[in-house]
């Protein structure tokens, strides 16, 4: 499906939009997406995490359908990091084709996981692949994108050239304002450029939109709320939530350091064979090293890349 399927902006819309309500109306809105059964599963299969370095790890997942169970696939997950200690959020993309073994299933690409089994499943491949272990995450469908966009009136981004023709309404390049039609349409490119470039759209879109949120508080932040909250699940209980909101906020950071993952140089992405598709194959050891630094030891990241 080709419309915008890495809608992972919703856990950061509602964590700038919790100092706008009150306590106890945000905590029983927050309380509706609380998936109990989902955070029992994850916590069978994921040992309980601890904060390392002030580091906190949160898997936002967007799904290719309106079931956000299971059934659909993940085709857009991200690993938000919120570093406290250096005072950075971070974004990870997780390329969906990434070869993978996926416990009592086989080797396919990673979105595949989450339609077997959702949330828990995903985690636990994530786990045994990467060497990160996440027990967080919020998935959202990807109906709510456009609304979304539209009721915080737009996005700001730079299109370039060979966008301009994917973009409905637009007909030249340079930063403008583009509506949720539009702001979908950016975001499913899949000609221009390449599969990770598309993964770069999204991030730029998810900043963008955290970034007008941020800027300008308004009353219908809380319609925001409203609107994703109905399109999302979570295994963090609404006191979790006001925790990192608490974070991000002190940490106030409008330019997020991103990754692509795989790293660029030491991936291979081709038709294994007919059944399994095109995949990407990965070299495991640089990937997972680097991986790990950009989330846990991003300062010594940072002086590796120089």
């Amino acid at each position: 499906m080709s419309t915008f399927k890495k809608i992972v902006i919703g856990l950061l819309v509602i964590i700038v939009a919790i100092p706008l309500g009150g306590f106890g109306y945000l905590y029983f809105k927050l309380n509706s997406m609380y998936d109990k059964d989902e955070a029992k599963k994850i916590q069978s299969k994921i040992e309980n995490i601890k904060e390392t370095n002030g580091v906190t790890n949160i898997l936002l997942a967007g799904v290719d359908g309106n079931n956000i169970d299971k059934g659909n696939r993940s085709d857009a997950m991200m690993i938000l990091t919120i570093d406290s200690k250096n005072n950075d959020i971070r974004l990870t993309s997780l390329a969906r084709d990434t070869y993978v073994d996926i416990p009592g299933y086989s080797t396919e690409k990673l979105t595949h996981a989450y339609a077997y089994e959702g949330p828990s499943l995903l985690l636990q491949t994530i786990s045994n692949n990467f060497g990160i272990n996440i027990d967080k995450y919020a998935v959202v469908s990807f109906e709510s994108f456009a609304k979304i966009i539209d009721i915080i009136g737009g996005v700001e981004i730079n299109v370039i050239d060979r966008e301009v023709s994917h973009i409905p309404g637009v007909s030249s390049p340079g930063t403008q304002t583009l509506d949720g039609k539009q702001a979908l349409a950016y975001s499913s490119i899949r000609y221009a450029y390449s599969a990770y470039q598309r993964d770069n759209r999204q991030r730029t879109v998810i900043e963008a939109s955290y970034n007008k949120l941020a800027d300008s508080f308004s009353s219908d932040f809380i319609d925001v709320g409203n609107n994703i909250l109905a399109y999302t699940k979570t295994n963090m209980s609404p006191i979790e939530i006001f925790g990192l909101a608490k974070k991000v906020i002190k940490i106030n950071d409008s330019d997020f350091d991103q990754m692509e993952f795989p790293l660029e140089g030491h991936r291979n992405g081709h038709i294994i064979n007919k059944q399994k598709g095109w995949v990407i194959e990965w070299e495991k050891d640089y990937n997972k090293e680097q991986l790990n630094k950009f989330i846990f030891d991003y300062q010594n990241y940072k002086k590796d890349i120089k």
